[in-house]
């Protein structure tokens, strides 16, 4: 393919919106609302696509990984939020080192799994 691709934007679902939508706003991403049942967050050059729809196998089975510049510190950042406090079922889990690079994980309200990480 010659023409450049410039984002990909997946879509994910959302056990509770509203709770989802404030969560992502908390995570530091910024809502854009294209519908009552839809809404785009970006962070930088980074979106997604947040639905009012929630499928379990679906929801269950998602995982988004996410390249950041600085594991540790990003990972400090989240932990500095203490959303697992705030939102029930939010799990943070540490930053871990593999041959391949360093990541951390975090489970949104509705069971998304996020891969944090770097590559060496």
């Amino acid at each position: 393919m010659k023409t450049k691709i410039k984002s990909i934007r997946p879509f994910i679902g959302s056990k509770n919106f509203d709770e989802s939508r404030e969560f992502y706003r908390d995570v530091g991403f910024e809502e854009f609302v294209i519908a009552p049942n839809l809404s785009v967050f970006k962070k930088d050059e980074t979106a997604f696509y947040l639905q009012d729809y929630y499928a379990k196998d679906w929801v269950d089975n998602t995982m988004i990984f996410v390249e950041v510049e600085d594991t540790d510190a990003f990972y400090a950042e989240l932990l500095s939020l203490n959303l697992p406090l705030k939102y029930k079922n939010v799990k943070l889990v540490p930053v871990k080192t593999m041959d391949w690079g360093k990541e951390c994980f975090l489970h949104d309200p509705s069971g998304i799994l996020w891969h944090f990480g770097e590559f060496f």
